[in-house]
């Protein structure tokens, strides 16, 4: 299992955008980034296999871009448009093993989570 490092988490305002960052101690194939609202269940938003194209959740995919960079150890992601209640924990999470496109936003495929980045919205 790699190390992941998130950052960039703050406060933010409906209507803005969101810049984040993660970094891995060592090669990933697949990273995905997860969102947990206090009182809701963890969803993903976005995940990209590491030298193929990034699968973004619906609920997201207008809004939200990612990307990596340095052979698997970094993703990043960007959010505009920021929704009211955006207040939560947001996570980034990795595996060393390929795994099918389908199947980049299921969060049980994933053994390497960081420990998270608070965003908190004061709108």
């Amino acid at each position: 299992q790699v190390q992941l490092r998130e950052s960039g988490g703050g406060s933010v305002q409906a209507g803005g955008s969101l810049h984040l960052s993660c970094v891995a101690s060592g090669l990933t194939s697949a990273m995905c980034w997860f969102r947990q609202v206090p009182g809701k269940e963890r969803e993903p938003l976005a995940a990209v296999p590491i030298g193929g194209r990034p699968n973004y959740a619906d609920p997201v995919k207008r809004r939200v871009l990612v990307s990596t960079n340095n052979a698997g150890k970094m993703l990043n992601l960007q959010m505009n448009r920021l929704e009211p209640m955006n207040t939560a924990m947001y996570y980034c999470a990795a595996r060393s093993a390929p795994i099918n496109w389908e199947e980049l936003l299921r969060s049980e495929l994933y053994t390497s989570w960081g420990q998270g980045t608070q965003v908190t919205d004061y709108s």
